[in-house]
């Protein structure tokens, strides 16, 4: 796996700049990109890595103009010339990167060529911060090239090509999907799946979500999987269930459609079934366990004195300790509901989820999408996931998260505030 040689990082460059090349028109440059494109894709990973690294070092902007730029807006400022400068001072600070990457997108594959460029690169950033340059110059341009008002919803089904059908499987990233008995039960009548497409990327979904059509909050993942229950009523139906929601492409990563999404299927689906009431989630609590084993010993602390030796007889160790919990914790599918143990796992949840935020944002990567679109979180959910990676994340339990049509924007103003929308259910939970 040899890197490129000095003479081919020069031929490298050299065909990168005569892509952007002044004398040649958008449609010339935009096959000399694709010509790129096909060495691309013949290349070992220490060559791509080379390209890489050319478009993100060599095509910055000219930081003298900048400079001069910069200091002449300065200067207009309050004047007759301010806009003017302005226009002058934003131009400055394109880079000639943004015009590679624009004619790179000219060939009908190009976007999915970027796209999958990014994607590769995700795993790199970390250890070399000169690709940084490039990969947020790609999540600018994705951010405009895949911004919402472009994108079709479309609904999944099992009417659909199996193509499509297949890469539900692929990407499904909450409830692996086991079989294609799975899969068709998750496209039945009483089932809705959507997801939104690109022009350019038309066979390929780039976020989905699976809708459960049901006559009450769902409290568990499992009847919601079960391939040999009956459909639901749909006459019966007052309550969507939103039970997975899938990103399918790492290329994307930070340019954000969840909450475009969301919204649309909830209109779609009322204009559908005008009988549907409630819009909820049952979502997993993938950082609950990983917290919990950190803090486990300080929320000990913060119980009450009755509280804590009540924990202790229930463990059969006085005075507690976080090992002793946390060990016992293990077994949460085998608790009794007036279990001390159990209660306490409720509360740390309902803290975790309720309670703690960092930076003004909920800790869980989960709660801060739904959160941040408007929903408060609704309830918790007792061995609502008895899966392996269900105990792996939240030792079985799972939240609903409700989003309250009327109150979105109440949600939201609360969350911008630093405080956690709860119904009191979880409030009451909390330390």
């Amino acid at each position: 796996d040899e890197a490129l040689s000095p003479r081919m990082l020069r031929r490298i460059l050299q065909e990168l700049h005569a892509v952007i090349d002044d004398r040649v028109s958008e449609v010339e440059g935009g096959r000399r990109a694709t010509a790129l494109a096909a060495w691309y894709a013949g290349a070992t990973p220490a060559r791509r890595r080379d390209m890489w690294l050319l478009m993100s070092e060599m095509f910055v902007a000219d930081p003298q103009k900048v400079k001069l730029a910069q200091a002449a807006f300065a200067a207009a400022v309050g004047t007759a010339d301010e806009a003017a400068a302005e226009v002058h001072y934003r131009r400055a600070t394109v880079s000639p990167r943004r015009r590679l990457l624009q004619r790179f997108s000219v060939d009908a594959q190009g976007i999915r060529f970027l796209v999958n460029l990014r994607a590769e690169m995700q795993s790199s950033l970390k250890g070399d911060k000169r690709l940084q340059a490039l990969d947020v110059e790609m999540e600018y341009m994705f951010s405009t090239w895949f911004d919402v008002g472009f994108l079709d919803l479309r609904r999944i089904s099992w009417d659909s090509p199996a193509s499509l059908v297949e890469k539900l499987i692929k990407y499904e990233a909450v409830h692996d999907i086991k079989s294609w008995a799975d899969v068709k039960n998750r496209l039945d009548s009483d089932r809705r799946c959507y997801g939104f497409f690109h022009p350019r990327l038309p066979d390929e979904p780039l976020i989905f979500v699976e809708v459960a059509l049901v006559d009450a909050l769902a409290d568990s993942i499992t009847p919601l999987l079960d391939e040999s229950a009956d459909a639901a009523d749909l006459n019966v139906a007052t309550t969507a269930v939103f039970y997975s929601i899938s990103n399918t492409q790492d290329g994307l990563r930070g340019v954000s459609f969840g909450d475009s999404l969301i919204k649309r299927v909830v209109e779609t689906l009322k204009a559908e079934f005008p009988k549907l009431k409630t819009f909820a989630t049952l979502s997993p609590i993938p950082g609950f366990r990983p917290w919990l084993v950190k803090n486990a010993a300080a929320l000990i602390e913060r119980l009450s004195a009755n509280d804590r030796a009540e924990l202790g007889r229930a463990l059969g160790f006085e005075p507690v300790t976080a090992a002793h919990f946390l060990t016992a914790a293990e077994g949460a599918l085998t608790l009794k509901p007036a279990s001390a143990v159990r209660r306490m796992l409720l509360r740390c949840a309902a803290q975790y989820l309720g309670k703690e935020v960092l930076q003004g944002k909920p800790l869980d990567a989960v709660a801060r999408f739904h959160l941040g679109n408007g929903a408060r979180v609704e309830r918790l959910n007792w061995a609502s996931d008895p899966s392996a990676k269900g105990q792996k994340q939240s030792y079985g339990l799972m939240v609903n998260y409700l989003y309250d049509l009327k109150r979105l924007d109440k949600h939201r103003d609360m969350l911008a505030q630093g405080k956690i929308p709860v119904a009191s259910a979880i409030s009451d939970l909390t330390f």
